[in-house]
């Protein structure tokens, strides 16, 4: 009876983040970010989290900075090749 109260362990991994259209993002990823002027960014994965880098200036950031409030998708949208 005990046993039924217990926490599951959830398994550890990176959330499914998608662009602006919905497509689905993935590590290596070219995208086109649309706040803090970084231009066109790949998306690396450091320290088991996401984060945006700029092609043009090195800077770095987050992908939690980059939610939509009104969507909860990224505020980027993905280079189709």
């Amino acid at each position: 009876m005990f046993g039924l109260f217990k926490k599951k362990k959830k398994e550890p991994g990176l959330p499914a983040i998608n662009d602006l259209d919905n497509n689905p993002l993935k590590e290596g990823d070219l995208v086109e970010a649309l706040r803090y002027d970084l231009g066109q960014c790949k998306l690396l994965v450091v320290d088991n989290a996401y984060i945006y880098e700029s092609l043009s200036s090195g800077k770095q950031v987050s992908w939690l900075k980059m939610i939509d409030a009104s969507t909860d998708n990224q505020k980027v949208k993905k280079i189709l090749s």
